[in-house]
C-alpha cells in the first residue's frame, strides 16, 4: 500500500539553478572555463537545470539562481548573474545556495560584481 507522507515529512522545494549551456555559455567562446566542472560544482549545491540560450549572450557563462518555493512565496525573486568564468565565483554562488539562497541568505557582497538585469526577453 502507498503511504502518503505526513506533512511534516515533506521537505520544502528547495532553490535551484539554472545554467545557461548553448550558443556561446557553455562553449569554447568563453576559454578557460572548465563548464563541465562548473556545473558539477552547482550540482553538488543544488538541484541544476540546463537551459538553452538564455538571450544574454554578452553575459557568458549565465547562470540563475531560483529562490525555494518559500521564499518566492515571500517575495524573493530570481538572481541572474553574468560573466561567472572564475571557480571562485562558482564557489561563492554554491555557498550562497547552500545557505540557503534568494530571500533565505544573505547574498555575498562578491556576488554583486555578477548580477545583472535581464532584459525583459530573457526573462
Amino acid at each position: 500500500m502507498l503511504r502518503t507522507p505526513a506533512l511534516s515529512e515533506v521537505q520544502p522545494a528547495p532553490c535551484r539553478i539554472v545554467v545557461c549551456r548553448d550558443c556561446c555559455c557553455g562553449t569554447p567562446k568563453v576559454t578557460g572555463v572548465d563548464h563541465a566542472q562548473q556545473t558539477a560544482r552547482l550540482t553538488e549545491a543544488a538541484p541544476v537545470r540546463i537551459a538553452d540560450c538564455l538571450d544574454v549572450c554578452d553575459q557568458a557563462n549565465v547562470i540563475v539562481v531560483q529562490p525555494s518555493a518559500a521564499a518566492r512565496a515571500a517575495g524573493a525573486r530570481p538572481v541572474w548573474l553574468g560573466l561567472v568564468n572564475d571557480p571562485d565565483a562558482t564557489e561563492d554562488i554554491a555557498a550562497w545556495v547552500r545557505a540557503g539562497g534568494p530571500g533565505v541568505a544573505p547574498r555575498p557582497d562578491i556576488l554583486d560584481l555578477y548580477v545583472f538585469t535581464p532584459p525583459r526577453k530573457g526573462r
